[in-house]
């Protein structure tokens, strides 16, 4: 299959995000257009350089340029970077273009490259930008997609290329169908319904998961953050609830197709509903009533501010038996003073509150973070706050990530740090993370694990506990999508090893079709009784019908 995406472990970036005055002007965006296939202006091709050489084009392959496009005679090649609601994305984007009859396939062998972006890091961009430029050399059709073309459709390597807005996923097949014939269309318009903004494309869109025993959910796009260092908000906006309704039928949904594990993603899934009336609680209380028997829940990233007032109730549904206990928190910084130059609307005791109310009410519960190595004004003493604050908590998930002058940002005009001292500062913090290992100790530990994924080396099996916990198993037959009983037998950094304690015939699988079975066997059984009781009433009248013609007779 050609869909590649990278999952949570596999380079999969929480994104926190940044208002600015926006590149895209109204005028821009065809609001005015219900379809739009327009062809492209002739205009004089951009010629890709290495190493600041021209290229010799004449031998390139040219890309071919289609009359009419005949739905399954095309082939797709589409690729992801960045967070877990762009690999949402994706797979929605990939479910409509198979739904449609285009086949997906892997990049060498595909007409058209689907590009999905991240503008989170300048290094994602940067490979972003080189594999546009590899598919035009390669005579390839390209249309891109993401954060990137949508907070700054104006940049030049993006010109006269086809770009599907992050709101206008549902409109794939329309964008894919045109660039074939050689136009260039640009769908990058807000969506709004009855003149309000909603968070975006309708959630029951097809899909093709990239592991088709996990849904990841988008419960909110956008964010009420002002951070001066990242630069997502200039393409997800502000915050945009799916209403509690639509997301619950998501996840009936998913896991009618054979999902055993939900993944809620957003830019910031504290802040949900906060624009609809409702708040994460409330969601996450209705979302359990609805998660099959051994199946489980994942709670994506939060920020601090948001969760402060709901921590009580957040507690509860982490302890529930189908939802993980784990959360990630990114604090970005140990240091009130850079986390105030960051605007990140908190301070140190907000976030330490947080993970000390939590831990000390959810039994070992997963804290993940964050944390920025050389913020423009990170001082000495601040950085000795963020080792501290690190050396407090020992995180077993620790996001290092040195800073990047993301363009139109805040943070980009300020005066940076020699970048000598930013790669000290971020090998003195990655040294203490690899200086404790925190699954050490638990060999012969007993746990139930839902075994959902296969390990990067391609040798393991990988379960999750209930702390959300990392265990590697051996890759027995019909193991995926079951829970297991496993005893631990080895350590590492990152996660453990165990072996299976239960014979096949006692692994549970989720009750997701168990339930669907029961439920069609009830909707049948009621629709049953129904047609028994309207069959004795019709005998009952013609019964009475036959007396009253037998009295008449006489």
């Amino acid at each position: 299959m050609g869909l590649e995406v990278n999952l949570p472990g596999n380079d999969i970036d929480d994104i926190e995000d940044l208002i600015s005055s926006g590149d895209v002007k109204p005028r821009e965006r065809y609001e005015t257009k219900k379809n739009v296939t327009v062809r492209a202006k002739k205009r004089n091709q951009i010629k890709p350089a290495l190493n600041g050489a021209d290229v010799d084009t004449d031998n390139q392959p040219q890309k071919t340029i289609y009359k009419s496009v005949i739905p399954g005679t095309q082939k797709v090649y589409v690729k992801t970077w960045g967070c877990a609601h762009n690999n949402s994305d994706s797979e929605y984007m990939a479910g409509q273009l198979a739904a449609y009859g285009y086949n997906l396939s892997d990049k060498d062998d595909a007409d058209l490259w689907l590009l999905n972006s991240c503008t989170v890091k300048n290094p994602s961009e940067d490979t972003f930008r080189n594999e546009i430029e590899l598919g035009m050399r390669n005579g390839k059709h390209v249309v891109v997609a993401g954060c990137v073309p949508q907070g700054a459709p104006k940049a030049d390597y993006l010109r006269g290329i086809s770009v599907i807005g992050v709101q206008q996923i549902d409109r794939v097949v329309e964008v894919v169908e045109e660039t074939l014939k050689g136009h260039s269309v640009r769908l990058l318009q807000n969506r709004k319904v009855n003149g309000r903004r909603v968070a975006g494309a309708p959630l029951s869109l097809p899909k093709v998961r990239k592991n088709p025993l996990v849904e990841i959910i988008s419960i909110n796009s956008g964010c009420l953050n002002q951070c001066t260092y990242c630069k997502t908000k200039h393409a997800r906006g502000d915050l945009a609830s799916y209403s509690p309704a639509e997301i619950i039928e998501r996840a009936r949904q998913s896991f009618d197709e054979g999902c055993c594990e939900i993944w809620l993603t957003s830019e910031d899934t504290g802040a949900y509903g906060r624009d609809i009336g409702s708040s994460l609680p409330e969601l996450l209380w209705q979302l359990v009533e609805v998660i099959p028997e051994h199946c489980m829940l994942r709670v994506g990233m939060t920020n601090p501010p948001y969760i402060l007032e709901h921590l009580e109730e957040v507690a509860k549904v982490l302890q529930h038996p189908r939802v993980y206990a784990f959360l990630h928190v990114p604090v970005q910084s140990g240091s009130d003073c850079v986390l105030g130059d960051m605007k990140r609307e908190y301070c140190r005791k907000d976030f330490e509150h947080v993970v000390d109310f939590l831990r000390a009410r959810v039994p070992g519960l997963t804290i993940a973070t964050d944390i920025i190595c050389g913020f423009p004004t990170e001082t000495e003493q601040d950085f000795e706050d963020t080792m501290s604050l690190c050396k407090k908590y020992r995180f077993p998930s620790l996001f290092i990530n040195q800073f990047f002058p993301r363009p139109g940002t805040p943070a980009a005009k300020m005066e940076r740090i020699p970048a000598n001292l930013v790669k000290k500062r971020t090998k003195r913090l990655t040294d203490l993370f690899y200086s404790y290992e925190p699954y050490q100790g638990r060999e012969g530990q007993i746990y139930m694990v839902l075994v959902t994924e296969i390990s990067h080396d391609k040798l393991h099996y990988v379960g999750h506990n209930k702390n959300y916990e990392q265990v590697l198993l051996p890759m027995r037959e019909n193991l995926l999508g079951t829970s297991v009983r496993v005893r631990i037998t080895a350590t590492s950094k990152f996660s453990m090893m165990g072996v299976i304690l239960d014979d096949e015939r006692n692994w549970t699988r989720c009750d997701n079709n168990n339930q669907h079975t029961q439920q069609t066997s009830d909707n049948r059984s009621s629709r049953g009784q129904r047609f028994i009781g309207i069959a004795f009433i019709l005998a009952t009248i013609a019964f009475l019908l036959q007396l009253l013609f037998r009295f008449l007779s006489h």
